[in-house]
């Protein structure tokens, strides 16, 4: 599945993890793929299937 960064840094701050977003705006691609940048959301504390539900648009409920 693939997300948008900014996506991904608007839910890191939501949870507030800062600092964690502002490492994120550096070291993700602007569309990150929930396979193959696994080990980048790992690195975040993300857990791939943690974002669904959470992120608008990604199939669950609520945001």
């Amino acid at each position: 599945m693939e997300i948008g960064k900014q996506q991904i840094i608007d839910f890191l701050k939501k949870r507030g993890d800062g600092d964690k977003a502002g490492q994120a705006e550096s070291d993700l691609p602007d569309q990150v793929d929930t396979e193959r940048d696994s080990g980048l959301l790992g690195k975040l504390g993300i857990n791939p299937k943690d974002l669904m539900g959470k992120i608008p648009g990604l199939g669950g409920i609520g945001g």
